[in-house]
């Protein structure tokens, strides 16, 4: 019954925005979201755009349907907002390059 009940969830679907970096690999480009630590790749940007979203959507519904939410999105960093019981990503602050040497 309570299968059920996550199946007609995700019928309804739902929005989230998750940030996303993009990198070429020779004539590939992998797409990266820290927010669920996934990535996927394409031959074009738009082929790797359109394989991250599909594994961001396979992603949250195998949490939903094995009921993981809470803890698999706390584990990556999320935030559970009291007041409307829905999830925020870790906010992304900056992006760049760290000389490190080896």
């Amino acid at each position: 019954m309570a299968y059920f009940g996550i199946l007609e969830f995700m019928k309804a679907r739902m929005k989230i925005n998750v940030p996303v970096s993009y990198f070429k690999e020779d004539k590939s480009f992998v797409a990266y979201t820290p927010a669920l630590d996934l990535s996927s790749a394409g031959k074009t940007l738009k082929e790797a755009e359109k394989n991250i979203a599909e594994a961001v959507s396979i992603f949250m519904e195998e949490i939903l349907i094995h009921g993981t939410v809470d803890e698999v999105l706390s584990s990556l960093g999320w935030k559970k907002i009291s007041k409307t019981s829905q999830w925020m990503p870790p906010i992304f602050v900056s992006h760049g390059m760290l000389p490190v040497t080896v």
